[in-house]
């Protein structure tokens, strides 16, 4: 696959941008803003609350400063349309921005896709599919979502619409990388729910729904397969007590066309 032209003049912009800053701290502002930007379209629910953040962290730079910002967005999107792929995370070590103290360093896209392909065949999600209708997947270290990327494009050479049959839960301790998640799985319209919190101790701080999971309905569809399956163990909303309980039927996959690529608009 040939090199991806926009990921260089992106971390060439980061790097002009942080003249008075550090680069860490505009790649982060960066993918918070965006991704407020973003949730704010779809989730009037958090939408005060993360408009006065994305205030907050815009009013410390300068009015040339702020017109950067929407040029990444910009490339970061033509990027993910070029060839879907963790982006944000190569960017990151791109920048040298790993945290060896804390151990934080991405997974190269390229090991994601191969585990992706170890954790199950496609002949395993047809076969989800076609008892529920689409496969969860729950990743409770996301990073940047190189792994979540990865399973959907899996998903997408095998010819099955990820778009309407995937549903990612993602979790993440560190609220950069949610954002990086929340970014980028929206951007590739993977309905989602990414979750700032930390797995091992059970704690949520905040949720971001991406505007496929809320304007797809998956709530209550991910709520309807939990009350048909009992014992499946990752409960990721509320188990309604309205919902009647449908018997199981055989659900359709919906499948692309031979040389058929999702596009982000």
């Amino acid at each position: 696959m040939p090199s991806n032209p926009h990921i260089a003049p992106l971390i060439k912009l980061i790097q002009r941008t942080a003249g008075r800053y550090h680069v860490h701290d505009v790649f982060r502002d960066f993918c918070e803003m965006a991704a407020i930007s973003v949730s704010n379209v779809v989730d009037q629910h958090q939408r005060e609350a993360r408009e006065a953040r994305y205030m907050a962290i815009v009013g410390k730079y300068q009015r040339e400063e702020v017109a950067q910002f929407p040029r990444m967005l910009g490339l970061l999107t033509a990027a993910l349309e070029f060839a879907p792929s963790d982006v944000l995370g190569s960017v990151y070590m791109q920048l040298d921005l790993g945290n060896k103290n804390a151990g934080q360093f991405f997974t190269p896209y390229e090991i994601s896709r191969l585990m992706a392909g170890l954790t199950t065949t496609s002949n395993d999600i047809e076969e989800k599919i076609r008892l529920h209708g689409f496969v969860r997947m729950n990743e409770p270290t996301c990073g940047a979502g190189g792994m979540c990327i990865a399973f959907a494009e899996n998903m997408r050479e095998a010819g099955i619409n990820y778009q309407q049959h995937l549903h990612v839960t993602a979790q993440d301790i560190d609220i950069a990388a949610v954002h990086m998640t929340y970014l980028q799985l929206s951007l590739l319209h993977i309905p989602a729910i990414v979750i700032h919190g930390d797995t091992l101790a059970m704690t949520e701080r905040s949720s971001w729904f991406t505007p496929a999971h809320i304007l797809g309905g998956w709530s209550p569809r991910i709520a309807r397969q939990i009350r048909n399956e009992a014992s499946d163990p990752v409960a990721i909303v509320p188990l309604p007590q309205s919902l009647p309980t449908p018997a199981p039927s055989p659900q359709p996959v919906t499948r692309l066309a031979t040389e058929e690529q999702l596009s982000l608009f």
